[in-house]
């Protein structure tokens, strides 16, 4: 028998880590004295030391590894377990390549700009939304006020109260100069009939949204598209759909120079590779 100690030593593993992997059955000392209390080991289990040891180093928790051990666990389970532990790791690498590119390109964009940006753009998931909205062709960007009008309106008549922060979606494929393809939106929960122009429909969710938030008046909202649209290119993201607006905060009178208004924009994106 070997002591505590010494089979620390010739393991190369720590007394208290023995002592851990004996408190909760991972690997059992031959030997408990009664008086003392002190662990003995033989060298018989350095094999099955050496087997925890190497599928924690693989990244199974001490759980896993329990059931891994277990006697009775077929090749197939092993197998089973293993192959999902590589799936596992393929997806952390492949967030960790993403995270890389997103620190080199911010690096890039530091370099170019010789500082930081005034918008910190992020991916998120966004879930599906119940919306009352009226799509138009408009003259320009800001000239959607008559629309937000009359939804609103329609709302009101019908005693059904928004839910949310209200948005526009832009359909056009590409920016215009004029003529913009529009759908001003207020999120909702309650039924409502639709008319003519009112409709009621559901955005469907998004799994990879580049979000920026932009704190100021409409009228400069143009440095948060640049930034975001300079982000979406340097990190490998290309646009797949409708970019929104969403109007976290806004002005009473819907005005343009407001400085406390607050808009996210939002593009989904997917990787270009």
């Amino acid at each position: 028998m070997i002591r505590i100690g010494d089979f620390s030593k010739l393991s190369r593993v720590p007394v208290k880590t023995l002592r851990y992997y004996d408190e909760i059955g991972l690997l059992k000392p031959i030997h408990v004295d009664g008086l003392t209390g002190y662990r003995s080991y033989d060298c018989s289990q350095l094999p099955r030391l050496q087997r925890i040891l190497s599928l924690k180093d693989m990244g199974f928790s001490l759980e896993e590894i329990g059931r891994l051990l277990v006697d009775g666990l077929s090749i197939g389970q092993m197998r089973s377990m293993l192959q999902d532990r590589r799936e596992q790791i393929r997806s952390q690498v492949q967030v960790e390549n993403e995270r890389l590119e997103r620190v080199a390109a911010r690096l890039k964009q530091i370099e170019q700009e010789d500082g930081m940006s005034g918008y910190d753009v992020v991916i998120k998931k966004v879930e599906a939304l119940k919306v009352a909205s009226i799509r138009d062709r408009i003259r320009t960007y800001p000239e959607q006020g008559h629309l937000w009008r009359e939804l609103e309106g329609y709302l009101a008549m019908h005693r059904v109260h928004p839910v949310g922060a209200c948005l526009t979606v832009y359909h056009d494929e590409e920016y215009v100069e004029s003529d913009v393809d529009a759908e001003v939106c207020e999120p909702i929960e309650s039924q409502l009939a639709e008319s003519r122009r009112i409709k009621v429909h559901t955005l469907p969710p998004v799994q990879a949204m580049a979000c920026a938030v932009h704190h100021g008046p409409f009228n400069t909202l143009q440095g948060a598209y640049d930034s975001i649209l300079k982000w979406i290119d340097g990190n490998g993201y290309r646009i797949c759909g409708p970019g929104r607006e969403v109007y976290l905060q806004t002005a009473g009178n819907s005005s343009q120079t407001d400085p406390n208004t607050v808009t996210e924009i939002q593009f989904p994106v997917e990787k270009t590779q």
